[in-house]
């Protein structure tokens, strides 16, 4: 079966050193980055409790996203930078 393009959110995208800490190594659709990105804040409790659409950041996400605090809007942005 031939593979047409894939654009946008299926094509495979790499991390970085720092992305890899939460997503693994493997190169992975943007799509899956975001999800696993969203696993670790929510196993880890990093949404603030009375603002949900705010995100705290812990250790391997300060790496990422370069500050304390993040909204879920700023997350995409900051991710970016981080694949290749």
């Amino acid at each position: 079966m031939a593979q047409g393009r894939q654009s946008g959110l299926q094509r495979p995208v790499t991390p970085s050193k720092e992305l890899a800490e939460i997503t693994g190594s493997a190169a992975l659709p943007r799509s899956q980055v975001v999800s696993k990105v969203w696993d670790h804040i929510k196993k880890n409790n990093l949404q603030n409790p009375q603002n949900k659409r705010e995100i705290v950041a812990d250790d391997k996400l300060k790496k990422i996203f370069g500050k304390d605090r993040v909204t879920m809007f700023e997350m995409n942005k900051h991710l970016s930078k981080h694949l290749s």
